[in-house]
């Protein structure tokens, strides 16, 4: 089958984890073909050496959220007025009152109510069809208009308390990133040259990053399937607090991407959330249970096997940290922690490793390093002796550790500091070293470990202490819970799992949503075989199914939607014209 592949910030043009992932998904499913859309954050990303795709992958377009230019189009009295109706009712969503606040407050995501989720599509994809028809959506959303038409809405009855006390700057901050998450209405890409010829379409990232799937769909009934390793909504919580943006601001940008997380959740066939704490997420914003899978992300494991099946190369004395140095792996309260675990154990080392990430990164690298040179001043054995401090900061690559396997063997225990965290990579690649873990009790934590580790409320430098005193002081103990460690991660978090269920979940949706399309040849005759055979299934379906909130496309097999179909069959039997 043809996969259009949607990417954000990611694969093909940068690596990390995100381009790591796609890659390997792309290259695991050599049997179908692929053409990746990759939405680019920056002119870095796309300057960027990349390696080069497998065959199958038939084309990579490239479309920039950094920047748009304005195509030119003035619009006529009719294409302004469909631009002010779209756009007002996209705007009187946002700014609704309690009454119909729904999908996002400022401070977390409620369940949508549906006539909020039903105007929200409707503004959406007026605006998109606006776009397809007419062009000229960048400049109509800079425009003058967009920002009286917010205005009117925060101003009008029943708005929200908070959205009428925005003032103009907030008005012109809630526009234009309206303006920058709406970009993507505007590509050239839901044509039968793009998205619209795919057989699914697969985003890699909800949000905005979505929107080319859900216009696949709504232009061209193709299904969409949504993979989260980390929840959008939560991502922009987290990115836009009280000391950002102002409480009017904040309401808004919430209002608009709650229901726009509800949106996609709603319009996707199937929704494969990385684990269960993204998957709670999905479900407080509208996620129907019964269309998501959790897939956890797949890692090579044959890297770390050395060291998982060679305990001894362990420092006994020692605690390790990796990852990336930024505030919120809270170093600070490991050091303190650290000082702790010494005055237990005066033989203890810690090697912290890892690069800053970004400028603030580095600043608070600086801090933490100020920090463990002011807990822990350099001992000497004695007075013609080196002073030596016990905690050393290093990068991967460095004579210490030149890989990432070599980080995890330097030490008995690895530990986990974090105050906020997704899905705990680094946790998941210590379990395939065959390590020992103490962890905080954030993200998915707990739900990697399962039981293989020990987890400590985050914050809370004596608890994490004494865990890491228990470990450094049992042997046998760190043995034993680390070869239940190696073995979990074994099963669940490699490459051959991930790519397996995303291998059936392909088949899955497009044995119950198929495109119905006659594909010609050169000559203008029907190519047979040019659709894969699920499509020839017949439409109704013998299991209790749930339906999707999506609109069905003329061609369509009877009772097909772009999901589910909730008809049951009696007696099993081919309809006339089935293969």
């Amino acid at each position: 089958m043809r996969i259009g592949l949607v990417t954000e910030g990611g694969y093909p043009h940068v690596s990390g984890d995100a381009g790591l992932w796609c890659d390997r998904l792309v290259r695991g499913l050599g049997q179908h073909e692929f053409d990746v859309y990759a939405l680019s954050h920056g002119p870095r990303q796309e300057d960027e050496d990349r390696p080069e795709p497998p065959p199958h992958v038939s084309r990579i377009r490239t479309a920039p959220l950094w920047t748009a230019e304005e195509d030119g189009v003035a619009y006529g009295r009719r294409a302004r007025r469909r631009f002010a109706e779209s756009y007002g009712e996209l705007a009187q969503v946002l700014c609704a009152g309690p009454g119909g606040r729904g999908a996002a407050g400022a401070d977390g995501p409620d369940v949508v109510p549906g006539h909020m989720t039903d105007r929200f599509g409707s503004a959406l994809y007026g605006l998109a069809e606006l776009a397809r028809d007419e062009g000229g959506l960048i400049g109509a959303l800079r425009s003058d208009t967009a920002v009286r038409t917010l205005e009117r809405a925060c101003r009008a009855p029943g708005a929200h308390t908070v959205a009428r006390q925005a003032r103009v700057p907030d008005l012109l901050t809630v526009a234009a990133h309206l303006e920058r998450a709406l970009r993507p209405l505007s590509l050239a890409w839901y044509g039968d040259d793009g998205l619209g010829a795919a057989d699914l379409c697969h985003a890699t990232a909800a949000g905005p990053a979505a929107l080319p799937g859900l216009l696949a769909g709504h232009f061209s009934g193709v299904p969409l399937l949504v993979t989260e390793y980390g929840a959008q909504l939560r991502a922009h919580y987290l990115a836009t607090g009280p000391d950002v943006a102002t409480p009017a601001v904040r309401t808004l940008l919430a209002a608009f991407h709650g229901r726009l997380a509800a949106e996609v959740y709603g319009r996707a066939a199937i929704i494969t959330p990385g684990n269960a704490h993204t998957r709670r997420w999905q479900e407080r914003c509208g996620a129907d249970r019964s269309r998501i899978r959790t897939v956890h992300p797949g890692m090579e494991a044959a890297r770390f096997t050395e060291v998982g099946e060679a305990q001894d190369r362990a420092d006994p004395d020692t605690l390790v940290w990796v990852g990336r140095v930024e505030p919120a792996k809270d170093l600070v309260s490991l050091l303190h922690a650290f000082a702790e675990v010494r005055k237990e154990e005066p033989e203890a080392r810690l090697r912290v490793v890892g690069a800053p990430a970004g400028p603030q990164g580095a600043a608070y690298l600086g801090h933490c390093k100020a920090l463990a040179a002011q807990l822990f001043p350099d001992e000497a054995e004695g007075v013609h002796a080196v002073g030596d401090n016990p905690v050393c900061f290093e990068e991967i690559g460095g004579p210490q550790a030149p890989t990432l396997a070599d980080a995890y063997a330097s030490g008995a225990v690895v530990v986990l500091s974090s105050v906020v965290e997704g899905f705990p990579v680094g946790l998941a690649e210590a379990m395939f070293c065959g390590r020992a873990t103490v962890s905080t009790d954030v993200g998915a934590v707990v739900e990697v470990i399962g039981g293989t580790g020990l987890v400590v409320p985050p914050r809370n430098p004596r608890a994490l202490a004494e865990a890491c005193v228990a470990l450094l002081r049992d042997p046998e103990r760190r043995q034993r819970l680390g070869a239940a460690a190696r073995a979990r991660a074994l099963e669940l978090f490699t490459v051959e799992q991930n790519v397996a269920a995303f291998r059936c979940i392909y088949l899955e949706i497009v044995s119950h949503c198929p495109v119905r399309r006659v594909v010609l040849d050169e000559k203008g005759e029907p190519l047979p075989f040019a659709v894969p055979a699920e499509a020839h299934v017949p439409g109704r379906w013998t299991g209790p199914v749930a339906p999707v909130a999506g609109r069905g496309r003329p061609g369509r097999a009877p009772g097909a939607t772009a999901g589910y179909t909730p008809v049951r069959a009696t007696p099993l039997a081919a309809p006339e014209g089935a293969l």
